[in-house]
């Protein structure tokens, strides 16, 4: 079993990534294998609902939205690491998002359904809960189950070395792993036992105005 884990820090080895390790470390010692994926520091574009994901299954913007759904499919879970920046997601993780969440949402949600999903905060002092309320949305709305820790999945401190003083933030990164290797595993014994996973109707949409 493997999870993802993204980092959508533009600083590759900052105090998210310090988060996300902390949390890979746990998953390794549970058995779970894990793989880091950053986003990077160059611009990422917002969704431009042309709405040519629906026919390929891709982003017809080429960039590392692609890239991560190259590599991504085949993972069991998922956790998506975020610093804050003026109480929300950056802003290339929450392009990132969009653009991500987007194309999977017209393709029967295969990357993401019924797959675990988390993710982790890091902040010098605030915005960290606006930020982990906007970061769990994208999970709900594609039937991931969202993991938790014992408190918000979420670091303090303004450096590397501050979030290691954050105990109880890495105690919380430690539970969250703990957590998902449960539900992992859970997963696995239940489809090996012939548990089917929930039969799936056809969507409805409505329209507020109509």
């Amino acid at each position: 079993m493997k999870v993802m884990l993204v980092n959508g820090s533009p600083n590759k080895e900052g105090c998210t990534y310090t988060a996300l390790t902390e949390v890979a470390k746990t998953l390794n010692q549970e058995g779970i294998e894990t793989e880091m994926f950053w986003i990077g520091n160059k611009p990422i574009s917002g969704c431009i609902a042309c709405r040519k994901c629906r026919t390929t299954g891709r982003c017809a913007i080429d960039d590392v939205v692609n890239e991560f759904r190259d590599i991504a499919e085949d993972a069991d879970g998922f956790i998506f690491g975020t610093p804050v920046h003026y109480a929300a997601p950056s802003g290339n993780m929450t392009s990132f998002m969009d653009r991500l969440f987007y194309t999977d949402h017209g393709n029967a949600d295969k990357m993401f359904y019924l797959k675990p999903a988390a993710c982790v905060i890091a902040a010098r002092r605030a915005g960290t809960t606006a930020t982990y309320d906007q970061m769990n949305k994208y999970f709900g709305l594609h039937q991931m189950p969202i993991i938790s820790a014992r408190y918000w999945n979420m670091v303090h401190g303004a450096k590397p070395e501050d979030v290691y003083e954050d105990k109880e933030g890495l105690y919380n990164m430690r539970v969250l792993a703990r957590n998902m290797a449960f539900f992992l595993k859970c997963k696995q014994v239940a489809l090996q036992h012939g548990v089917k996973l929930p039969e799936r109707e056809a969507p409805v949409f409505t329209n507020f105005v109509r």
